[in-house]
């Protein structure tokens, strides 16, 4: 006969067990590590340019950071690191440039507080156009002999100067390039490329391949260009007029979410454009293309109180805010001054104007403050002059047949040794 007290006794270590197993089910429970699993993109997606990465992570322990990876877990194939992330959902953007095109495997790695980790894994393609791969079929590529309006160097300049001749290296194809930059301290050479000049830019802006493209100075030639992203894949952007000084990128873009137009800023910043924003310019500046030296502001414009139908400008910043311009009238005439190139002592001014009929490199000096009289410098279809740490001078040149443009190349006319 079992006694009341025993069954008690019983009842109760019972529910001491199971409080115990209870609790020891929630430690393990507690203690299991994190949890991480894909958002975004989803499992055999292609995508091209710069493709935002989304992965949902959770632990009974705070997440203390969520580390993205291609193809391999490891320092060298690191796309980027979330750091005590606030929400369950992390993302981060990844440049598909970096990779060959192709399947590629992304890995996601939480760890939390206590160096508990997790990972998941998904295969993507990655479908970056070229430069080559865009152009059309049977397009012919432009020479010198060919042309039927070569660039002429002015006699003026031959002293300095030897005769335009396309630039070397891989930046010229059959297609167009266009606006050329070489920002000062920086070895590289930022340009406009799109692949068929017959085409309007409403096309150009859905090609995955008309934008800013970037050549670097390595081993004593310019390298392979490859292409600067600015927006994120499936967002339209067309992109152009680049102005880079130091880390700081100023670029006019129609994109979505914008009417028209607009200038937009980056920040070069882990090897790579990001950061992109909305440029403060007071809109009744009208900012065409720029030049910015120290806190002045040069610029081409059609705004009221000019000369002609586009001149040069300048507005100065005080406290950070960019002041009412003032008209740059020794440079401007009735004719179309625009595209100021400013060299980096600000003593030189390399720019733009009509001569002829058609578009012209002009050079002016500032002496004792004040800038002199324009020379021309090269004619016949020579515009957006800018200048290389040598002081070789490189512009872009339109070729013209039946008055239709059918290409653009950059040329240079390199400087003489004193």
């Amino acid at each position: 006969m079992v006694r009341p007290r025993c069954i008690v006794r019983v009842a109760l270590c019972l529910v001491l067990m199971a409080v115990v197993l209870s609790t020891a089910a929630g430690c393990e429970e507690k203690d299991s590590g994190p949890k991480v699993s894909w958002n975004s993109p989803n499992e055999g997606s292609s995508f091209f340019g710069i493709a935002r990465l989304k992965v949902k992570a959770s632990s009974g322990e705070s997440i203390s950071e969520v580390k993205f990876y291609c193809d391999s877990v490891d320092d060298a194939h690191l796309i980027g690191t979330v750091a005590n992330p606030t929400d369950s959902l992390c993302t981060q953007l990844w440049y598909t440039t970096g990779v060959q095109n192709g399947e590629h495997v992304l890995y996601s790695l939480a760890l939390d507080a206590k160096q508990k980790s997790s990972q998941a894994s998904i295969t993507v393609s990655v479908a970056n156009r070229t430069r080559a791969g865009s152009i059309p079929a049977g397009a012919v590529k432009q020479t010198p002999q060919t042309d039927a309006h070569a660039p002429a160097l002015s006699a003026a300049f031959s002293a300095y100067f030897y005769a335009p001749v396309p630039m070397e290296g891989p930046v010229n194809t059959a297609g167009a390039e266009d606006s050329p930059f070489v920002p000062t301290g920086r070895q590289e050479f930022y340009f406009f490329f799109t692949p068929d000049t017959s085409i309007d830019a409403s096309k150009q802006l859905l090609d995955e391949v008309s934008g800013i493209w970037v050549s670097r100075w390595q081993g004593g030639q310019w390298q392979e260009p490859e292409r600067v992203w600015l927006e994120e894949n499936g967002k339209l952007a067309l992109d152009g007029c680049t102005f880079v000084s130091d880390n700081q990128m100023l670029f006019c873009s129609a994109r979505e979410g914008y009417t028209g137009v607009h200038w937009f800023t980056a920040e070069f910043k882990d090897g790579k454009w990001q950061n992109w924003q909305n440029a403060d310019f007071p809109s009744d500046l009208d900012v065409g293309e720029l030049h910015i030296l120290g806190d002045e502001l040069y610029y081409g414009s059609s705004r009221a109180g000019g000369k002609g139908n586009n001149d040069i400008w300048m507005s100065k910043r005080v406290n950070g805010v960019w002041q009412a311009p003032t008209n740059i009238a020794a440079v401007n005439t009735a004719d179309s001054e625009m595209m100021p190139f400013l060299t980096a002592d600000g003593k030189e001014m390399w720019f733009n104007r009509t001569y002829m009929g058609t578009p012209a490199v002009y050079r002016t000096k500032k002496v004792d403050g004040q800038w002199q009289a324009p020379e021309l410098v090269v004619s016949q279809f020579a515009g957006e002059p800018t200048l290389d740490w040598e002081g070789n001078l490189h512009f872009v040149h339109h070729y013209y047949k039946d008055n239709q443009m059918i290409e653009a190349d950059i040329y240079v006319c390199r400087r003489k040794q004193p």
